[in-house]
Order: C-alpha cells, then structure tokens, then sequence
C-alpha cells in the first residue's frame, strides 16, 4: 500500500472528522489509532489518518510520538503529512501546535508549514490571523472555556509565537484571494527569512483550496479538518486517485448486538444532545465527584445499564455544567479530575461491549480517545456522515469482532445527534 496523504491527528474524535473529510472530498481512507501493528492489514487507500492522544500532553511527549507517526507515513509513500489539530487551536503556551509543527518541519528538512485552522462548514474562520467561531472572535466565543485548555486570545500569530522558538509569519486574504503563485511566493520569503510556521487566513472553501494546492507542494502542513479538504481537492485534480478499494458501503454492513452512548463533554452542545436524548431513551446522569471518590459510581452504572440495555439503547453520562467542572477542577485538579472521569468513562464503556454492545456512541475527544484505547481497537473504515465532522466507523481488525462507532467531538452535531448516530448504525 502506498499511501499518497499522511496524518498525525492530535486526538480521536479530530481523526475522524479530518477522516470523514478526506473521504467526502473523493480519497479512499482508513484511521488507524497510533501507528499499527505490522501485522494489522489494512485495505488499499489513498490515505491514512494516524491517530494519537497528543493534545494535552507535555510537549516533548507531543514531539516524540508525532516524529514517529510521521517516519511511518513517510516509510509507506507520503509525500505531504498534515498535522491536525482542533479548528479552535486548542493549546496553552507551551504548545503542543508550536513544538509538533517546528518538529515535523525540521524532519522533512525545513521549509515554511501553512497553518490554519480555518473550516467554513463549521463555522470556523479565520482573518487576519485572528479566529473566529460563529462570526464571533474565538475569545469572546462559548468555545474558549474548555476544560483542558481554555482559549482567551482569538489572535493565532501570537497564540503560535508563544509556543515556537521561531517567529510565526501571516499570509493575509488579500495575498490568498490572488491564488496559489502568490501564496507560494510568499511562503517562499517565508522560508528565506528562516520563519518555518505561518498562519493563513481563510473565509471561503475556496481559500482552503487555495492552500491545499500550495501545501500539497510542501511536505508539512498544520490545520483543521478544512485545510484536509483542501488537500483532498488538489490531490483529485493532480489526478493521481485511483478507483477501488475500500468505500463508505463497506463501512455501513451491519452489524448485531446491542447499541448505547458514553457521554463525557461538557460542551453546551452536548449537554442539550442529552436532554433531547431523554426524551426517547433511558439516560444515567453519573456525579463527576462520585466518580472521583471511588468505584462504586462505575459499578452502579454498569448495573444499571444491564438492567436495561437488552430493551433498547441506554445513555450513560459524565458530563456536567461547566460550574461543576471548574468546582472540581479547583478541588482535586485539573489533570486529576480529567483523568479519573476518562478513566471510569472508558471502563464503562469495556463492560457495555463485554455485555454485548456492538454500536457505539462516544461524545467527547478524550472521552473518545479513552474508550478506544480501553478497547484497544487499531483501526477504523470510515463510513457516511452522520453530522459536520461526525461519520459512521467500522473497526479493522478489531478483537471484539465488528462493531460500528461514532466519535463525537463536544460541540458537533445537531439537537437529535444521538438518535440520528443510532439510526444510521442499524
């Protein structure tokens, strides 16, 4: 398999939106969590996701295990990897965007990295260096309060400049509406003047576009799941995607067993997601704190799920207002609280598929990326889209035999996600 695209995504759920993207936009591809097993076959595609767990970690871990996911893509015929991180940048000061990025740039031999986390369909744009979500600046945004790491400065130049040893450039919409010489051109200067991360400023899909081509040229690129989009689109037009191999029809065969949702966001959109999912299912609220003190939270949502799983999908959920996080976190810590909430989230999530749960709903990037690694499942196809950012996933060479996922990052998809994630399982 020669893989024409590569990805290091910065968390689970991430994966899977680029993932969904690159195959709406025409590539044959596969999300494999961390880098495979030699053993793990994988089908013929065009690209390949790696998906790792290195957003919130120390940046040196960040650095270590992108270098690693990267000489695997490149070893099997990437010619261009894209870094992908979260199209609200989520970071603090000491990275992890700043760190990865220099370190891909330097592996491939240096030169400038495009860098935007510009994504129209989702509402995120960018101009002049400053992030907008909603048409509303980043920091002034109901995004900046997230828990891990909370955004208060819409400005990515000098986001990226506090987490880079180097000085980080702009390429404004005024240079991108002139098309892909100029860009180049001023990447070119870029390059020359020893700045290896530059921001690019997106409006419309056809700025992403724009960037797609230019970046495709260069062996590095930092984005969301828009700059993915981009790429896709020149790697169509370049005409080197070949027909066959794996395809959404085989993502969506169905599957037996018993169905059921882990919630671990506390994103707005996800607690509203809850309660329109009362409505039709039985949904168990856990206490974040009793999950903190001790076991016995877990053992009574297991009991209660198996109570009532065999009549139908149940709703099990850690996430709370952002009050009780910020409570929490101020109690026991922020890592400390994070960790024990993944923890006993992924742990449920094992006893639901031990009793028979083949369809899954996880809500939350690292409530995502916990479950998977509990259940330690190496890749995924990907299926059609349920929401923006959200497709159906069939596991590869998973011990627990087939089952068909959806990994939800917090603030994606509409009132009646859950519902609609189900239905398009069966």
């Amino acid at each position: 398999m020669v893989i024409l695209l590569g990805s290091i995504a910065d968390d689970y759920t991430g994966a899977s939106d680029l993932a969904n993207t690159l195959t709406k936009n025409g590539l044959r591809t596969v999300q494999t969590v961390g880098i495979p097993d030699p053993s793990l076959a994988l089908p013929d595609v065009d690209a390949v996701v790696v998906s790792l767990k290195i957003r919130s970690v120390p940046a040196s871990d960040a650095v270590t295990a992108a270098a690693s996911a990267e000489r695997w893509l490149r070893q099997r015929g990437a010619g261009h990897v894209l870094y992908k991180i979260c199209s609200t940048f989520d970071s603090t000061d000491a990275g992890n965007i700043g760190p990865v990025t220099e370190a891909l740039s330097e592996a491939a031999g240096g030169g400038g990295v495009l860098v935007t986390p510009a994504f129209p369909e989702t509402g995120r744009t960018v101009y002049l260096g400053h992030l907008f979500v909603g048409g509303q600046p980043l920091n002034e945004s109901p995004l900046k309060d997230h828990p891990l790491n909370p955004m208060h400065d819409a400005n990515l130049v000098r986001v990226l400049t506090r987490q880079s040893r180097n000085v980080v450039g702009l390429i404004d919409l005024t240079t991108i509406a002139a098309g892909p010489g100029a860009v180049k051109a001023r990447l070119d200067s870029f390059r020359t003047a020893g700045i290896t991360a530059v921001i690019a400023d997106a409006i419309f899909e056809r700025d992403l576009e724009t960037l797609g081509e230019v970046a495709l040229e260069t062996p590095v690129s930092t984005g969301a799941s828009g700059l993915g989009l981009g790429l896709a689109r020149a790697l169509v037009r370049s005409g080197r995607i070949s027909s066959g191999g794996a395809t959404t029809a085989d993502a969506i065969r169905p599957v037996g067993g018993l169905s059921a949702i882990v919630a671990g966001s506390c994103s707005k959109a996800t607690l509203r997601q809850l309660d329109i999912a009362e409505r039709s299912m039985p949904v168990l609220r856990l206490d974040p704190e009793q999950l903190l003190a001790g076991p016995d939270e877990i053992a009574a949502a297991i009991s209660w799920a198996g109570d009532r799983i065999s009549a139908g999908p149940v709703v099990i959920a850690a996430s709370a207002a952002p009050e009780t996080v910020s409570r929490l976190q101020s109690l026991y810590g922020r890592e400390a609280s994070g960790h024990a909430i993944e923890t006993a989230t992924s742990i449920i999530t094992a006893e639901l598929v031990e009793r028979g749960v083949r369809r899954l709903v996880v809500a939350g990037g690292e409530t995502s990326g916990a479950a998977v690694d509990r259940l330690a499942i190496p890749a995924f196809l990907i299926g059609p889209e349920i929401a923006p950012g959200v497709p159906v996933l069939r596991t590869v060479g998973n011990a627990q035999g087939d089952m068909l996922l959806a990994l939800k990052s917090g603030n994606f998809g509409g009132e009646d996600f859950f519902a609609a994630a189900l239905a398009m399982m069966h």
